[in-house]
């Protein structure tokens, strides 16, 4: 064990690595081009530009995939700006795409090449134009190559194709953008994929970055890999497995600060940020059985005529989720997030379009969570809490009790269990991090979600948890009356 006093510098070899065999590299060409930008690699860099530039003696990458995985703050970006800049200029790529999961990662990226075009007198030159439209952020240079940044969407991939595609947060890529890309890279006459992440956040949300891993690992033909994470059973106060987890130990990340990191995450969320340690893709640790419900995913899943809604939004209020809940013709339940978006103001004026058009059984919401705070405005906006000594009317609020709570998470864990449930999958990868992510809170002799012991948000299992409690609390007790079967499109 090293003294907290002893200076500490990070590896430069990653734990995991393999790459194809090659016979010549371009990777000193674009090592001395980026230097030559101002942007000084450390050696860790300039080795997997080494690599992963590599040529066979037909001139095509050696490695048709580059993976990089390295806890965050350790030069991936610049990492990506020296690719980038090797292909503008030295190898005649005519679009790069560079994509990330959140609009702001992409736009800091493009920030920083800009940056280093702008402050270059030679690479300022080349340029023809610098785009900041919305949507259409990017750099073309004289020569008719072009550099754009976007951020990914759930929908298709269709649009990321280039002659090189980075693919940054690369641990929230779904399967579905990945499918539609690879077919679009047929054509392209030399290109490249990059991976770069940190470790996913749970097992089940990122299923292509582990295939990735599985791959490296074994040595898969066309992946260069490179993988600086620890393995799980890593003494997290062992401050030589912090050097190995992070290369930029003392050149931009100081041991210092990674002590304080220690002291202010759990130790899930130190494992995974900052010394890359990966779930465990057989994980079944908390209180819902991951793997059974990989098992009942089901992308053409569709609630049935009656249905139920419910909301929750997070602890920090950032983000709320509007979910369904419904019984399909062949009897199982179907639990979807049919809206999440920022913010919180969206949300009533959402579900009572919902509301209108379906009809549901109830509307769930607990009213000791977080999106307590927005009963005033529903009922403002109709949706009635029932009268004790009347029957339940539709689309009246449903409000649990603290009993029934626990009753709802027990009950959902069950069906998960008993497979009596189907979900849409990889469709909507914030649910699927949810269900891994989340931790028990006891509640009486029971047990619930629990938003604080939990290192993920939660908000989108609570509220489709709610959403079937409110069904089947509630359909028995209303008569059901006709509802349009058309299809539900939320």
């Amino acid at each position: 064990m090293t003294s907290p006093t002893s200076v500490l510098h990070g590896a430069r070899k990653p734990r995991e690595a393999s790459h194809p065999l090659y016979a010549s590299s371009a990777g000193l060409e674009a090592v001395e081009l980026a230097a030559s930008a101002g942007l000084v690699l450390d050696p860790w860099q300039q080795d997997i530009l080494t690599a992963s530039l590599g040529e066979r003696a037909d001139g095509q990458w050696s490695a048709f995939e580059v993976a990089v995985i390295v806890s965050r703050q350790n030069g991936k970006g610049a990492l990506l700006e020296a690719r980038e800049l090797a292909g503008l200029l030295l190898f005649g790529e005519r679009l790069i795409m560079h994509t990330a999961h959140e609009l702001k990662t992409s736009m800091e990226a493009f920030r920083r090449v800009e940056s280093l075009f702008m402050n270059s007198d030679d690479l300022r030159r080349r340029v023809k134009k610098v785009s900041h439209a919305n949507g259409d952020e990017g750099i073309e240079l004289l020569n008719g190559a072009r550099l754009r940044f976007v951020a990914r969407s759930k929908g298709s991939g269709r649009g990321f194709s280039g002659d090189l595609v980075v693919l940054d947060e690369a641990y929230a890529l779904t399967d579905e953008q990945i499918e539609a890309l690879m077919p679009t890279m047929s054509a392209r006459p030399n290109p490249q994929i990059w991976y770069t992440s940190s470790p996913p956040l749970d097992a089940i949300s990122c299923p292509h970055l582990f295939r990735v891993r599985n791959r490296g690992l074994a040595g898969g033909d066309g992946l260069a890999y490179f993988d600086f994470g620890c393995p799980s059973d890593v003494d997290l106060d062992d401050r030589q497995a912090w050097a190995a987890a992070n290369p930029a130990l003392g050149i931009r990340i100081t041991e210092e600060f990674i002590a304080r990191e220690r002291e202010s995450m759990s130790d899930a969320g130190f494992a995974r940020e900052r010394l890359g340690v990966w779930p465990s893709e057989d994980a079944e640790s908390g209180p819902l059985n991951v793997k059974r419900w990989r098992e009942l995913a089901d992308a053409q899943s569709t609630a049935g005529d009656d249905v139920a809604f419910a909301l929750d939004i997070s602890p920090a209020r950032d983000v709320a989720s509007i979910a369904v809940y419904g019984v399909r013709p062949d009897g199982f339940g179907h639990v979807e997030v049919v809206d999440r978006r920022s913010g919180t103001e969206w949300v009533v004026r959402r579900l009572a379009e919902l509301a209108e058009r379906y009809d549901p059984v109830a509307v769930g919401l607990d009213v000791k969570g977080p999106a307590g705070s927005l009963l005033v405005d529903l009922d403002k906006a109709g949706f009635a809490r029932p009268d004790n000594a009347d029957a339940p009317k539709r689309g009246q609020l449903a409000i649990p009790t603290a009993s029934e709570v626990a009753a709802a998470c027990g009950q959902f864990a069950d069906a998960v269990t008993q497979g009596t449930m189907r979900h849409l999958g990889d469709a909507q990868p914030p649910l699927m991090t949810a269900v891994a992510g989340v931790k028990p809170r006891p509640l009486g002799d029971a047990w619930a979600w629990g938003r604080k012991h939990s290192d993920v948000d939660i908000s989108p299992l609570v509220a489709v948890t709610l959403a079937r409690w409110a069904y089947i609390s509630r359909v028995d007790a209303i008569v059901t009356e006709v509802i349009d079967p058309a299809a539900h499109v939320w």
